[in-house]
């Protein structure tokens, strides 16, 4: 398969999944797991590295950041009492992600591609999904965020960290939930704070891949950064208007069918 063909499947992967809670980690990991570059699984190639998982992840943020400008432009004011407490709850909320993510990754943590811990992740993943919006049917959502939720959706990073499949935006956004979150208010955070932390994230591999004096293909990368941001635009533009009235119920069905499939698939 060509390395151009690569790069819009796996952009277009990315630009999908990135905000859908369903994992965009682990779809890409399932991409690389099957399509084949010269001859072997992307994963032994240039398509298979951190460095271009990091950056199509950046296109996908970049494109999405219109989408919530309204939210954008108030953190501006940060010094309004409000405004403060927001950006500060999101601070935190991102020092905890941080963290985490270097004592995950100073103990050794790597990426695995193998398809079973993806498949688990997703099965609980969409279980979970499943039975917390089964507990919340009567129950009035918050639109408030609090100093709690922010420690909440910094330790949802975490388990997407330690379990590719789990998704990153699914995790957050299901603690959220649990704590009497609001769906829409859930996905807001849950994209504010993958700001810094995707580009964080985007930075520093690319940083060190340069160091070490990686091989990046730039062309096949450009073209997945921009598949992944014009996807992302749209999957997240309808993202929004969707949990303004469904629940997350077809999504953790999504997960548990592809978990399933791929269960059957790895026998």
């Amino acid at each position: 398969m060509s390395a151009w063909l690569i790069a819009v499947i796996l952009g277009f992967v990315e630009g999908l999944t990135e905000f859908i809670p369903v994992s965009s980690t682990g779809h890409l990991l399932l991409a690389e797991h099957w399509l084949t570059f010269d001859g072997q699984p992307l994963a032994g190639t240039f398509f298979g590295t951190e460095v271009f998982n990091s950056v199509i992840q950046c296109g996908a943020m970049a494109a999405a950041l219109p989408l919530f400008s309204k939210r954008l432009a108030t953190l501006a004011r940060w010094r309004e009492p409000a405004v403060r407490d927001y950006f500060l709850k999101m601070a935190l909320a991102f020092v905890i992600t941080v963290v985490g993510v270097l004592v995950l990754k100073k103990l050794g943590l790597r990426l695995k591609h193998e398809v079973m811990p993806i498949a688990m992740a997703l099965l609980v993943g969409g279980v979970l999904f499943l039975c917390v919006e089964m507990w919340l049917r009567g129950r009035a959502p918050s639109a408030e965020m609090t100093w709690t939720l922010a420690v909440v959706f910094g330790l949802g990073e975490w388990v997407a960290v330690a379990f590719p499949g789990s998704s990153r935006s699914g995790a957050s956004i299901l603690f959220a939930l649990l704590f009497g979150m609001g769906r829409g208010p859930a996905v807001e955070f849950s994209f504010l704070l993958g700001i810094p932390t995707l580009f964080a994230a985007g930075a520093k591999t690319s940083m060190d891949a340069l160091k070490a004096h990686e091989t990046i293909l730039w062309s096949p990368l450009i073209v997945a950064t921009l598949a992944s941001a014009v996807v992302s635009f749209v999957a997240v533009k309808w993202l929004l208007r969707f949990v303004e009235s469904h629940t997350f119920v077809s999504f953790g069905v999504y997960r548990i069918a592809l978990a399933v499939a791929l269960l059957l698939l790895a026998r």
